[in-house]
């Protein structure tokens, strides 16, 4: 804790400097609080200080506060760990004080740290300073003050995006917008500041407390159009969760009774904000993703990753491309190898159509769009393996052409080359049965499409050496996805344990129950579609080839649904074609396809699974859960069998893989607020009734009735064996 102080330095000019160190970003650790707190007062105390600068040490201001403090709470629910900074520090000592104060912005000042420079009289900032409040994403809100001030310093419709988003700006446009004085060099901030906060003690420019600034926010009755327009917006794209609704009443109450009611009302919702499942859901899922890169005998062993400047990438389909768009994008050389020039044609165009569309999203600028576009280079044959540092094998699910393609490439590649396939079911062992080299032999399971999904599966087998590993994490990190690694079975991770999704879906159908109510259900749990468009969307040739894959290696829990088939039958195939559950027209929503119905019927009486041929009668919560809870029953043989490293691990391939609510924290987390016991109870129930599919697995029986939380270690549970 050496490290974490706050300094203060007077200078013969007669201002004090205050200095944030808390490596690397200057977060607000509860230490840092106290310590500007007794700084600030020290200040205003001496008579030798005219004024005060704030800033952060080693070119960035502050990244917020400290989320490990959070973390805390939520273990403990006691929300008295959380300090009172927005009123006591922030306005009673900062704005309030009797000597000016200026932030001195480099870096970053985001979060708190950016509340902390609303705080102070001025603010001046080095060009290119990222600038922003992005407390929403952690299920909370501003709370020191930001709801208020920001507000009175930018206008109401723009403080109320940025809040909203949690996107930041760059200090080039927050001097535009007010909420930055002055932009000047690096060199010269610390010097610009000094002069800043002396000229407001000598009244040679305003002494500003912005919380009780007023004439950016407007007339009252277009404030409350911004607001209203504001809720109608986050009510379809943040439903479920409090903080966005919470925040927008919050600005509405200093608007209307002044800032300072405002902050009071902020401080107060704040607290109860940290304490909800929400806040929960996405501070563990932030954690959690910070957690994968850590693997045991892996990245703990003084390994250094290798540099991985050539790849190679077999197959130009659909994940082919995708794959070769992600890594042209991050610098790296890229093979293209096809089988054929008209092949090879389109799946160079692919990867051409991948990089246009972020152009036209303005998610990538031109230049660097050409730049990656430079980087791929297509191939016929394997001549420019020679000195691929990785090779990716990127071919439809078929295990002796994947079979053939290592043996060939373990002959041609470097000694040192990795050897990767993109496989999303297939057993390692048996894809590189016929190689020697079986330690350079590894999963990179990437999802669609691949240059925007940010999960990246690495799969391991016993024989995949950990320097491999190492460095396909470190790939993954340079290509922008998180990656987690885990052992190696049918469907690895994350489609094992949500082969159940659909196949419960299917069950209920069956039961009797409607298409559209179970995709309606699932929709409004969470999830961006309900399962039976998202069929649609992949296409029923995925469906057919991946359920076969399953009942194969889990033939004791798995639903064969008449469904697909006669779908298939009858000349539809989802999206691809335009006619499924739904109606696919260009330039409008899917909506039911009615017509799907008599087809829903004959499956319905082929299957014959409702009891006594009448369709069940179940709650929109029992859709939600028959359709989840034999997840979270899969999840805990995947926890039980040591495919993943940690239960978290899987919470966070759930959400970045299969986009999971973030809010709900992942899958195992979410199951563990909803309770072992009842998952086991329901699960028991269903399998009496409707069969094997809903059998509780062993490991969730056991921590059911020892009352152990799903997410606990493996150890815990006595007959645990480890694949990692």
């Amino acid at each position: 804790m050496a490290r974490v102080k706050v300094t203060m330095e007077v200078g013969t000019d007669g201002v004090a400097l205050i200095t944030i160190f808390n490596p690397p970003v200057n977060a607000l650790a509860i230490p840092i609080i106290a310590g500007l707190k007794e700084k600030w007062t020290e200040a205003t105390m001496r008579n030798d200080v005219k004024a005060i600068v704030l800033t952060g040490n080693r070119g960035r201001f502050s990244g917020g506060f400290d989320i490990n403090v959070f973390q805390k709470v939520h273990g403990t629910g006691d929300i008295s760990q959380m300090p009172d900074v927005s009123v006591d520090l922030v306005v009673n000592t900062m704005e309030d004080g009797k000597k000016p104060a200026v932030a001195a912005i480099e870096g970053l000042a985001l979060g708190g740290g950016l509340e902390l420079a609303l705080g102070c009289h001025a603010r001046i900032a080095a060009p290119r300073a990222q600038l922003g409040l992005p407390e929403l994403s952690l299920g909370v809100m501003p709370g020191f003050g930001g709801t208020q001030r920001l507000p009175r310093l930018i206008g109401l419709s723009k403080a109320v995006e940025l809040m909203m988003t949690s996107k930041p700006i760059m200090s080039e446009e927050g001097k535009k917008l007010g909420l930055i004085d002055a932009i000047v060099p690096s060199s010269e901030l610390l010097k610009v500041s000094r002069q800043w906060a002396l000229d407001i003690a000598e009244r040679r420019k305003p002494w500003m407390r912005s919380l009780h600034k007023t004439d950016k926010i407007g007339p009252l009755s277009e404030a409350r159009e911004i607001l209203k327009v504001a809720r109608e917006q986050v009510k379809q794209t943040a439903k479920n969760m409090p903080q966005h609704l919470a925040c927008i009443d919050v600005i509405e109450e200093g608007i209307i009774h002044g800032g300072y009611n405002g902050v009071l009302k902020e401080a107060k919702v704040f607290k109860d904000l940290v304490l909800s499942d929400t806040s929960k859901g996405l501070v563990h899922i932030f954690f959690s993703q910070r957690a994968t890169s850590k693997v045991p005998n892996v990245t703990d062993i003084g390994l250094k990753p290798r540099t991985v400047k050539k790849v190679a990438v077999i197959g130009g389909g659909l994940m082919g491309s995708g794959i070769a768009t992600a890594l042209a994008l991050s610098n790296t050389i890229v093979i293209l190898k096809e089988i054929s020039s008209e092949f090879l044609q389109k799946g160079m165009k692919a990867i051409e159509a991948n990089v246009s569309g972020l152009v036209a999203r303005k998610k990538l600028p031109q230049d660097k769009a050409d730049k990656a576009l430079s980087m791929v280079k297509g191939a016929l044959d394997y001549s420019d393996f020679k000195d691929a540092d990785m090779v990716i094998e990127a071919v439809i699910e078929n295990v002796l052409l994947k079979q053939k393609i290592f043996s060939e490439i373990e002959k041609v590649c470097p000694p040192h080359c990795i050897l990767a396939t993109n496989t999303s079911t297939i057993d390692l062992n048996i894809i590189g049965e016929n190689t020697i080299s079986k330690d350079r032999i590894i999963g990179a399971h990437f999802f669609s499409p691949a240059h925007i999904m940010p999960l990246l599966e690495i799969v391991r087998t016993e024989k995949t050496s950990a320097q491999a590993i190492l460095d396909l994490i470190a790939v993954g990190k340079a290509i922008k996805k998180v990656p987690v690694v885990v052992g190696n079975c049918t469907g690895f991770a994350v489609n094992r344990t949500f082969f159940p999704y659909s196949q419960g879906a299917h069950i209920l159908v069956n039961l009797g129950v409607d298409v559209y109510r179970i995709d309606t259900q699932i929709a409004s749990f969470g999830l961006p579609m309900g399962p039976f468009q998202l069929q649609d969307l992949t296409g029923y040739g995925v469906a057919v080839a991946v359920g076969k894959e399953f009942r194969s290696a889990f033939s004791d829990r798995t639903f064969k649904s008449p469904l697909i088939d006669l779908l298939i039958k009858s000349g539809r195939n989802g999206k691809n074609n335009g006619k499924g559950y739904y109606i696919y027209e260009k330039g409008s929503k899917p909506r039911p396809d009615f017509t799907v119905v008599p087809i829903i019927e004959e499956s319905r009486r082929i299957a014959n699974i409702m009891p006594e041929g009448k369709p069940i009668s179940v709650t929109d919560q029992e859709i939600v859960e028959m359709i989840l809870f034999p997840v979270v029953n899969e999840a805990c043989r995947v926890l039980d069998e040591g495919i993943v490293v940690r239960a978290s691990d899987l919470d966070a391939a759930s959400v970045l893989g299969m986009s999971f609510p973030s809010y709900r924290g992942g899958i195992v987390f979410w199951a563990d607020t909803v309770g072992a016991g009842h998952i086991y109870r329901s699960l028991k129930k269903w399998s009496e009734l409707y069969g094997n599919f809903f059998k509780p697995s062993r490991f969730l029986e056991e921590r059911a009735t020892k009352g152990i939380p799903l997410s606990a270690p493996a150890s815990t549970s006595s007959d645990s064996r480890s694949r990692m």
